[in-house]
């Protein structure tokens, strides 16, 4: 895909929900997240829930980049400071580059709302041309995050596919 088919296809993105106690159903985070991407006019190419597993954590985003070709991986739950909270760990394993503003805005955006904000471990990483963000799976929360980054997402892909600022 040229740069300008790139620029005039919608944004595509991968969902992972990362939980030992959820599935789909249960999964409301996800699903917001799934309406908030359609609000936008662009498109959830997949939706998972693995378990809060490194291994599968990984696997599943090196799925949603190197196979489903999302422009922009959403990883859900994980993130915080629970010993099965591994979901950064698994993302730093399969990922090139660290994208700290991303994870930093959602903090900023999210310490307006609560001070609990300040315990989140999220990241945001590139594989690639591909973008891995950590969001929190509450579904509170998750909106809450998205909120506070979907202004940047379409420059973002627009840069990551090469376009300039």
């Amino acid at each position: 895909m040229t740069e300008h088919d790139h620029a005039s296809a919608p944004i595509t993105f991968a969902i992972i929900t990362c939980s030992d106690t959820r599935g789909m159903k249960q999964d409301t985070a996800g699903a917001a997240l799934e309406q908030l991407i359609a609000d936008n006019g662009w498109v959830c190419r997949s939706h998972v829930v693995v378990k809060d597993e490194v291994p599968q954590i990984s696997a599943a985003i090196v799925e949603a980049c190197d196979t489903i070709d999302a422009d922009i991986v959403l990883t859900c739950g994980g993130s915080g400071l629970s010993l099965r909270d591994v979901t950064p760990e698994a993302t730093q394993a399969v990922c090139d580059r660290n994208v700290p503003g991303i994870a930093e805005a959602m903090r900023a955006h999210s310490l307006a709302i609560t001070p609990f904000a300040m315990l989140s471990r999220a990241l945001c990483m590139q594989r690639g041309t591909h973008l891995v963000v950590n969001l929190p799976g509450s579904e509170k929360a998750a909106r809450e995050n998205w909120d506070g980054i979907v202004a940047a997402l379409p420059h973002a892909v627009k840069m990551m596919a090469g376009g300039g600022h």
